[in-house]
């Protein structure tokens, strides 16, 4: 892969996924910020992982739902390298239960951590990208925000609205140079799924064309991809990484 930019800052990036994508642009040249909202101990475990790999990067910690968190850790990182060039939003969580079940507490504080906290990083980065004429974000969306899926209102609505915003951004940054595009992963072999009893597993395997749970890497290439040089007339668009799930 092929970068111009020099660093990038994953949200949500200690572990499962955020971390595979931190290991893999750390691997392609890219200086990595790693971010975690608690336990800070496994950030740092990474941080050692990808500088002995002969990469670079650094820890920072903040709540993604703390707007003013979130814009002064990106401050921090600009006052630090003079840029942030690219941006992958990673953070996320889950609070599963049928609609009929579902509170508004439970409904909005999903979309607090998955959409708003995509939006402040997406509008933040926006600005500090046009004075660059120069950028790239990532949105770590979700193929259920494309499908939908029961038990789970308040995840696909944030998921579906990153999708929509997503190209939102890459309409109004396009002019500027900076390009916004949505990764939608599948079925991922993470803890998560770790946890899943085989006959559970079984059933999802079932209805993947490619017959396999993906990977963190196989995500974290695709998000290699969009940030990259190989991408640059590609804007506004959603990847699906999610073999063959929904095609």
């Amino acid at each position: 892969m092929k970068f111009t930019g020099k660093n990038v800052l994953i949200t949500g990036a200690s572990k499962g996924i955020g971390a595979a994508i931190a290991k893999t642009l750390g691997q392609m040249g890219l200086k990595v910020w790693i971010n975690y909202r608690s336990k800070p101990e496994i950030a740092d475990e990474l941080k050692k992982s990808i500088e002995a790999a002969g990469a670079r990067a650094a820890v920072i910690g903040f709540d993604v739902t703390d707007e003013t968190a979130f814009i002064e850790g990106i401050k921090v990182i600009q006052e630090s390298d003079g840029s942030l060039d690219y941006l992958v939003n990673n953070a996320g969580i889950t609070n599963d239960k049928l609609a009929i079940r579902m509170k508004k507490d439970d409904f909005t504080s999903v979309l607090d951590a998955n959409l708003t906290s995509a939006f402040v990083g997406c509008r933040e980065s926006l600005k500090l990208m046009s004075k660059q004429r120069f950028g790239a974000v990532v949105n770590i969306a979700s193929i259920v925000g494309e499908t939908g899926n029961a038990g789970q209102v308040n995840y696909t609505a944030s998921k579906g609205g990153m999708i929509a915003m997503t190209k939102s951004f890459a309409q109004e940054g396009a002019a500027r140079g900076v390009r916004f595009n949505a990764l939608t992963p599948g079925f991922i072999a993470t803890e998560m799924t770790d946890k899943l009893s085989d006959e559970i597993k079984e059933s999802y395997i079932a209805k993947i064309p490619l017959k396999r749970f993906g990977e963190p890497e196989d995500i974290a290439q695709g998000v290699a991809f969009l940030l990259s040089d190989y991408a640059s007339y590609i804007t506004g668009e959603v990847l699906k990484v999610n073999g063959g799930m929904y095609m």
